[in-house]
């Protein structure tokens, strides 16, 4: 219903350019002009209403974004752009340290994080007494799936803080199960080193996986 509503909506309304990017019922939308904007949300609304649906209040919000919003939100002293949560991350608007220019930075959710690190931690109290082996393969495909996921452009420090944490919730697991005492920290880099796979970016910038020339 959305998808074709807003379709014919862009052709019949729209004075500037709108763009809709959409994963099962969470939605972006970016417009050109400000007015398109606002009239899209009022009648998504009216329209959502003769289903017997209606919008997140919480969710649901007008912001400003992109490649001009900072310099004007700067100029009228309303401090840098707001951000948003899209799939798992959030979207801060930034520039590129190469030559300046506008890029849409991407980052892990915090809460995304912080809920992922407390089932890491409550598997692994399950798990307490499983070998290392059975214990540093599955953390090794925790991390992986992760990185799989989350491994884009410019969100290397999310990366390395979930190996990181990944790793300290690990060790704490062996303490505890430990009749030795604590397990030393050389043992436990070569353990981390063995079964956790490195923290790193695996997807190209947008515009590269896409093949569009600037």
């Amino acid at each position: 219903m959305f998808d074709l509503w807003v379709q014919q909506w862009r052709r019949r309304h729209a004075r500037g350019k709108v763009i809709v990017v959409r994963y099962a019922d969470d939605i972006v939308l970016g417009f050109q002009v400000k007015a398109d904007a606002e009239r899209l949300r009022a009648e998504l609304a009216e329209r959502l209403s003769q289903f017997a649906l209606q919008l997140h209040p919480d969710k649901t919000r007008l912001l400003e974004f992109g490649p001009y919003a900072a310099a004007r939100r700067r100029r009228l002293g309303l401090g840098k752009p707001e951000t948003f949560n899209f799939l798992g991350f959030t979207h801060i608007c930034a520039t590129k340290r190469s030559n300046g220019r506008f890029t849409v930075l991407r980052q892990t959710m915090r809460r995304r994080l912080q809920a992922k690190l407390a089932a890491v931690k409550a598997e692994l109290r399950r798990r307490l007494h499983a070998s290392i082996p059975e214990q540093g393969q599955w953390l090794g495909a925790v991390v992986r799936g992760h990185l799989a996921y989350y491994g884009a452009p410019m969100n290397g420090a999310a990366l390395h803080l979930f190996r990181f944490q990944v790793g300290r919730l690990w060790h704490r697991a062996l303490c505890r199960r430990s009749q030795r005492g604590r397990v030393r920290w050389d043992r436990m880099r070569l353990l981390l080193a063995r079964w956790l796979p490195p923290a790193r970016v695996c997807h190209p910038y947008p515009l590269r996986r896409l093949g569009v020339i600037t």
